[in-house]
């Protein structure tokens, strides 16, 4: 059975994937202890990106690569809820999603390592 809401169209559907995108943010910041440290590490690093003596393009990719930081977590912690919700009892397969989405977490921080001391460096 499909969401009643897909049939939405229009400004309507717009602004309803925006609300909901809104109390997605909002429940990771409430409920996520690395989505908080995260959010508090972009509004250093973001800000930081504007005062480096780097090009545009080295701008772009200092804010890009902290944003998907951002974005990887929300990922990941929409895989985590999701297999909580399917069962709380240990599970190998849910262990493997979880670490799964974790790892995927720390390859976009070693991203943003990188993509900062390359831009520095250069």
């Amino acid at each position: 059975m499909e969401s009643p809401f897909k049939g939405k169209t229009g400004l309507v559907r717009i602004w309803n994937a925006f609300r909901y995108s809104l109390a997605g943010l909002r429940a990771a910041f409430k409920h996520e202890d690395a989505f908080r440290q995260e959010c508090l590490l972009a509004a250093i690093l973001i800000p930081a990106a504007f005062f480096v003596p780097a090009t545009l393009l080295g701008k772009a990719i200092l804010i890009g690569s902290t944003l998907l930081v951002l974005i990887v977590e929300l990922i990941n912690s929409a895989i985590e809820a999701t297999v909580d919700r399917v069962s709380l009892e240990h599970h190998r397969l849910a262990k493997r999603a979880k670490d799964i989405g974790s790892a995927a977490v720390l390859l976009t921080l070693l991203n943003l390592a990188l993509m900062w001391a390359l831009v520095l460096l250069d």
